[in-house]
């Protein structure tokens, strides 16, 4: 079976600051004809900052769209063109006040493929130093310290269920960064 579709046209429904959302007409791959909506974002960084070996940091915020406050790690988007490493660096600092010697990807994740470009980049910090907190014009932020022992019983009982912060938490797990 031949898994692809063909774009007929696009029609850009919504340019906001942050996205925008286009309607395509495509054709599937059995010849039929269909909609797509599509979410084009342009991407963000996330960063998994270890102190030590048992320490991780977590910023809590406010999320508008689930109306819900929630622990997370620092993560945020790119700017149009902007290098992720570099976003990466900033993120951390804004959001946590920390700086990091040893930095290492960890790959990328898709975050709603049926719907959305959005790509997140996701990087592991170690070697911290604090400097000082500067979020956003308009971004209230919270940075904490967190035993990594105590981040996965969070998980584990669904205090924790940001689809970033797990996939980065379980790259770290995979990677053999964190031990459980």
């Amino acid at each position: 079976m031949k898994f692809e579709e063909k774009t007929l046209d696009t029609q850009l429904v919504y340019d906001g600051k942050i996205l925008k959302i286009y309607k395509d007409n495509v054709e599937v791959s059995d010849g039929h004809k269909s909609f797509r909506e599509v979410v084009k974002h342009s991407g963000g960084v996330v960063v998994v900052a270890l102190k030590d070996a048992e320490t991780i940091l977590l910023v809590k915020q406010f999320r508008y769209p689930i109306q819900e406050t929630i622990l997370e790690l620092p993560a945020g988007k790119l700017e149009q063109g902007e290098d992720p490493f570099e976003a990466a660096k900033r993120e951390l600092e804004e959001e946590t006040g920390y700086c990091a010697n040893n930095w290492s990807s960890l790959g990328f994740i898709y975050t709603s493929p049926g719907y959305s470009n959005e790509k997140l980049y996701l990087y592991l910090a170690q070697d911290l130093n604090f400097t000082q907190c500067h979020p956003d014009e308009g971004e209230i932020i919270e940075s904490f310290e967190y035993k990594i022992k105590d981040v996965l019983k969070m998980i584990s009982n669904n205090e924790i269920n940001d689809s970033k912060t797990l996939c980065g938490i379980n790259k770290c797990i995979i990677e053999g960064v964190i031990k459980v």
